[in-house]
């Protein structure tokens, strides 16, 4: 059995890591090459300036706003998604009352009914998710304000989007209600693994929900939980954020700058204004803080494997 094994796994390997080296590592490397040149992004000729893009940017107020949108994105959005999703989870698979006859440990009534309201932003495309909901801030015509004015409320009036206070929760608020059902699907995926018998050994010595919540089932599903961590932080520091931002605000990335993110802000450095270069140094930057977002939630989240 061990003749010739690692040939058979150098064959399998070589292709993927190839195109993987091909599509990922050296577009990586061109980024931070023609980031210490004044590249266009229109024309072949260019030379090389040293650090003076990193200079420019270390001294550009735009960029220190953009990237505080960014890890605001970066810490709230995990937090809240990822906390609406257990909690929902939970209550699909677990939180329900025993049932006459039926198991001891059950989700709410109508739960696959739940799974599927939960599921359905994950159907429509992010763009159209965000035209909709531009749709319905808009203050004058939009849905919400139109029900403030229903219920009586004509008196709060919020611009929404055009109040740079408020954009930048509006747009955050976008992206909960659209990612939230993902994760809702794949927690309650781990949590239909864990046996029911440790729910109704809790159960039977006295604990409640929230004890059975914090002493198995988060415990139990910590690494899909980290995981969860980890990709949603990554959907907030790039294309998800860039979608709804330069789909939803006006400017886009205003009003004054109040919702530009680092994602938008080097498309608009590379396409709008033809700096490409200074565009990768800002990419080189959120390169830097995504990779360093990734580790310190993989270090700070890392705890004994349990496995039932």
């Amino acid at each position: 059995m061990q003749h010739g094994k690692y040939r058979f796994i150098v064959g399998f390997l070589v292709v993927p890591l190839g195109l993987y080296a091909l599509f990922v590592v050296w577009p990586f490397i061109q980024s931070i090459y023609y980031s210490f040149t004044d590249w266009t992004g229109l024309s072949p000729d260019f030379k090389m300036v040293g650090f003076d893009n990193y200079t420019r940017m270390f001294h550009d107020d735009i960029f220190w706003k953009s990237l505080q949108h960014s890890l605001l994105f970066a810490l709230l959005l995990p937090l809240v998604t990822i906390g609406l999703a257990l909690f929902f989870a939970f209550m699909i698979n677990v939180g329900g009352r025993r049932r006459r006859g039926g198991p001891v440990i059950t989700g709410v009534r109508g739960s696959s009914f739940y799974k599927i309201v939960y599921f359905f932003p994950q159907v429509l495309s992010i763009a159209i998710v965000a035209l909709l909901f531009a749709f319905a801030y808009n203050p004058d015509s939009g849905a919400i304000n139109s029900v403030l004015r229903g219920i009586g409320l004509g008196g709060v009036q919020p611009l929404w989007l055009g109040d740079p206070s408020l954009a930048l929760w509006c747009v955050m608020a976008v992206l909960v209600w659209s990612t939230t059902g993902f994760f809702v699907v794949l927690f309650s995926a781990g949590m239909a693994s864990i046996p029911a018998d440790l729910y109704e050994a809790a159960l039977l010595d006295g604990a409640s929900r929230f004890t059975t919540f914090f002493r198995i089932t988060l415990p139990l599903l910590w690494d899909t939980v980290q995981s969860g961590w980890v990709y949603m932080g990554i959907l907030a520091l790039g294309a998800e954020s860039f979608a709804v931002v330069q789909i939803m605000t006006t400017g886009p990335g205003g009003p004054d700058y109040s919702t530009t993110v680092m994602v938008l802000y080097v498309y608009q450095k590379a396409f709008r204004d033809g700096q490409a270069a200074y565009a990768t140094t800002i990419g080189v930057a959120l390169l830097v803080v995504t990779l360093a977002f990734a580790a310190i939630v993989m270090r700070l989240g890392r705890r004994e494997r349990l496995e039932f």
